[in-house]
């Protein structure tokens, strides 16, 4: 697909920036399974987080922003693509599987967010955590990006980087190549060196943390598997207690931030900061508890649910936007999703993204100039489960079961609010039926 790209200038003047300085570099820096609860800036009293704290007091904290999904690979696949993931199949309502199957996983025609970037003159480089899909031919490397370092799929061991099945799980490129060392260090490790690398240039820089997901392990938790042994059945570490997997947690969120820090004092040494969008996020709520008496994992504040579900807790994330000198700090409740990253990205970057058709909007005006958002509906679906969110209204419902919430005077979902308001429930029911219709006619082609 050709992309059009628009001269810089025009793209400055759109996002709002105003002037004609060279286009910035951007760090995407994606956490996995942390809840709405587990920083410090977003009410944790556990977890220690002074770095991303520093982000949010420095930056734009956002409270109402949203993961595409309540799992790991359909977030990622909105983020890259700028789409709803079902756009690609309903394979990606929910994490995909350690599957060779070419078919299974982020299709090769989907453009993404680093080719666009690719095509403006960007270096662009992943480290971390893939997930959409273990044949080389949807790699990182055929998706955009010149460079690979991190596992393929969901769960790698963070001591040993081996996966849920027993394969080494860490390449370079196209390429295994073990290393020794803890999983977020390593990625961080990788990403310094790539903005080193490629700090005279403008960069996108895709940081796609493994951490918290489990294994929940510690940086002084011992190493779980090993080559050649199937761990399905036990996939979540070395824990003691069952009932307590908090301590664990902790370890690793506070190791999240230390690394968060070394990006942002790596940016801050080279003079690049002022230059920089850096975008923390997560690609869905966490666990606060899970079967077979796991307890106590993570938190997600005042929300209902967890990963998984379409709750709130299921997917409304910590977000930071962060630029010194050029988006105010502040706190803001405007409704945002991770599709909206793609154009957002693009624009900044002076590529054009009118042919593609994008779900997600530019966010520019809103970031640089404060500008509201126009009102919209926004769409989840996770195999049963289906959603539709319009303003404070929350519509839900799964097999013939219908929820209706207002967020802004039940933000914890706790009145079903469906028999009162019956017009409201029928329009969003409907809205989320022609929506389906839209997104099932655009997979056809991948299925």
């Amino acid at each position: 697909m050709r992309l059009f790209l628009l001269p810089l200038v025009l793209s400055m003047l759109i996002s709002g920036l105003g002037n004609a300085e060279s286009p910035p570099n951007i760090v995407m820096i994606m956490a996995d399974d942390l809840g709405y609860g587990d920083l410090g800036c977003y009410g944790s009293q556990i977890n220690r987080t002074p770095h991303i704290d520093r982000l949010a007091s420095n930056g734009l904290r956002l409270t109402d922003f949203h993961s595409n999904g309540p799992m790991c690979s359909p977030t990622r696949a909105a983020l890259l693509t700028g789409h709803y993931q079902q756009r690609y199949g309903k394979r990606l309502d929910k994490a995909l599987s350690h599957n060779p199957d070419p078919d299974n996983g982020l299709p090769a025609e989907a453009v993404t967010i680093a080719e666009v970037l690719k095509e403006s003159g960007y270096a662009t480089g992943m480290f971390g955590k893939w997930h959409l899909g273990n044949n080389l031919n949807v790699w990182p490397t055929k998706q955009g990006f010149d460079e690979f370092v991190g596992l393929a799929t969901g769960d790698g061991d963070f001591q040993t980087q081996i996966s849920r099945e027993g394969y080494e799980d860490w390449w370079h490129n196209e390429t295994i190549e073990m290393e020794e060392g803890y999983t977020t260090d390593l990625i961080t490790d990788h990403s310094i060196d790539f903005i080193k690398r490629h700090q005279s240039k403008p960069f996108f820089l895709y940081i796609a943390h493994l951490a918290i997901h489990f294994p929940w392990q510690g940086p002084e938790d011992p190493p779980h598997r090993e080559k050649g042994k199937n761990y399905a059945d036990d996939k979540w570490g070395i824990l003691p207690d069952r009932s307590n997997i908090a301590p664990h947690v902790k370890a690793m969120v506070e190791s999240l931030d230390a690394n968060v820090g070394r990006v942002l004092a790596a940016l801050e040494e080279l003079n690049l900061s002022e230059n920089t969008l850096v975008v923390f996020c997560s690609d869905n709520g966490g666990y606060i508890s899970y079967s077979g008496g796991f307890e106590n994992i993570s938190s997600n504040g005042p929300l209902r649910g967890q990963k998984t579900e379409l709750y709130e807790g299921g997917h409304r994330v910590p977000a930071i936007f962060y630029w010194p000198g050029r988006i105010d700090s502040g706190v803001s409740d405007q409704t945002v999703m991770t599709m909206d990253l793609f154009p957002t990205f693009a624009s900044l970057g002076g590529a054009s993204t009118d042919n593609l058709d994008l779900d997600g909007n530019d966010l520019g005006s809103f970031l640089f100039n404060r500008k509201p958002l126009l009102d919209r509906q926004l769409f989840w679906r996770a195999d049963t489960e289906r959603s539709v969110r319009q303003g404070d209204w929350k519509w839900y419902a799964e097999d013939d079961r219908v929820e209706l919430y207002n967020l802004a005077d039940d933000l914890g979902e706790t009145t079903n609010l469906a028999e009162k308001n019956p017009e409201i429930a029928a329009r969003l029911a409907s809205a989320w039926d022609k929506w389906e219709k839209d997104v099932n006619a655009s997979a056809r082609r991948f299925e």
